[in-house]
C-alpha cells in the first residue's frame, strides 16, 4: 500500500511569514522519504476532522502548483474538489494545466462538494436537490476536455460550445480520475462508470461498500479491479509508531491501495514526515 500525505491542516509553527517556505520544505522531504502522492483539501474554511474553521487553510488549486514547482515525482491533486466551487470548463482547464506543469504528474479528486455552509459563506451557489446530476456532468465535461471529442456539450445544468483542450496532457491519455465518497447509490456508481479510483472511509462497513462498488461495476461493464480503493487516515501528536502501523496496515489489509495521511494539531511539519517515511517500509 502507498502512503499519501494530505495536507488538510497549515497552522505551523512560524504562521503566515514562514508557511511558503515550510511547505516547500514539507513537500521535498516527503518526496525524498518515499510518499508517493500528496494531496490537498478544496475548502474555503477549515472544516471536518482537521480542525475548526479558524485554523490556516490555503486555495487548493493554487497551492498544487506550488508544490509541483518544488517537486518532481509526487502525484498531485485534490482530495476533493467539490462541485459547487467552480465551473467544470474551468476545473478541466486547471488540471490539464498544472499536468504539463508538472511533467504529467496531476490529478483531479472531485466529489459533490461539503455541507452548504462553506460555499455558500463567500458567496458561492450550493445546489443540493441536483448536486449529483452536476458532479457526473462535470466529471463527462472533465473527460471529453481532456480526451474527447472537440464537439459541444450539452447538458442539463451545463453547456459548452466546444468543450476543447488548448494543450495536450503529457504521456498519457488523461489525467488521473479519483471521485471522493462513499454514497452507495449515486457515488460510487459514479466511481465506477467514470473513474481511476475512489476514496473512502475505512471501518467495518468497509467491505460492504466494496461490494457495492463491484455491484455497479457489473451493471456498467467496467473491471472492479481497475478501481483504485484510497482511504484517508489522521495522526496526532500521541499517537504512537505501533498504533500509526496498526491503522495503516489494517487499511491496507482491507483491501485498500493507497492512504492519504493528514496530521491534526502537529505544528512542526518535520515530525509529520519522520512518522509516515519511518512506516513507508512496513506497508511496501
Amino acid at each position: 500500500m502507498e502512503l499519501g500525505l494530505h495536507i488538510a491542516d497549515f497552522t505551523w509553527n512560524g504562521g503566515a511569514a514562514e508557511l511558503g517556505g515550510r511547505l516547500a520544505q514539507h513537500a521535498r522531504y516527503a518526496e525524498a522519504t518515499g510518499i508517493a502522492r500528496i494531496t490537498v483539501m478544496d475548502h474555503f474554511w477549515q472544516a471536518g476532522g482537521a480542525g475548526t474553521e479558524e485554523r490556516e487553510i490555503l486555495e487548493a488549486h493554487t497551492t498544487l502548483g506550488f508544490i509541483a514547482a518544488r517537486t518532481t515525482k509526487l502525484r498531485i491533486h485534490t482530495l476533493a474538489s467539490g462541485i459547487s466551487y467552480r465551473d467544470p470548463g474551468l476545473l478541466a482547464k486547471q488540471v490539464t494545466t498544472l499536468d504539463v506543469l508538472s511533467g504529467g504528474r496531476a490529478g483531479l479528486g472531485i466529489g459533490a462538494a461539503l455541507e452548504a455552509v462553506q460555499p455558500a459563506g463567500p458567496g458561492f451557489d450550493f445546489p443540493p436537490p441536483e448536486r449529483f446530476e452536476r458532479l457526473e456532468e462535470a466529471i463527462q465535461i472533465c473527460l471529453q476536455t481532456w480526451s474527447g471529442p472537440d464537439t459541444p456539450y450539452d447538458g442539463k445544468y451545463y453547456h459548452l460550445a466546444r468543450a476543447r483542450k488548448s494543450v495536450q496532457g503529457l504521456g498519457k491519455s488523461r489525467p488521473y480520475l479519483l471521485v471522493g465518497g462513499d454514497g452507495e447509490n449515486r457515488t460510487l456508481r459514479l466511481a465506477a462508470q467514470y473513474a481511476d479510483a475512489c476514496n473512502f472511509r475505512g471501518g467495518p462497513e468497509v467491505f460492504a461498500k466494496f461490494d457495492v462498488l463491484k455491484q455497479h461495476c457489473h451493471a456498467v461493464g467496467r473491471d472492479y479491479d481497475e478501481i483504485e480503493k484510497t482511504t484517508m487516515l489522521s495522526i496526532n501528536p500521541s499517537m504512537s509508531w505501533d498504533s500509526f502501523v496498526r491503522s495503516a496496515s489494517s487499511a491496507r489489509d482491507a483491501g485498500f491501495a493507497a492512504a492519504y495521511i493528514f496530521a491534526r494539531d502537529i505544528t512542526d511539519p518535520p515530525k509529520i514526515i519522520d512518522l509516515l517515511g519511518s512506516v513507508v517500509p512496513e506497508l511496501a
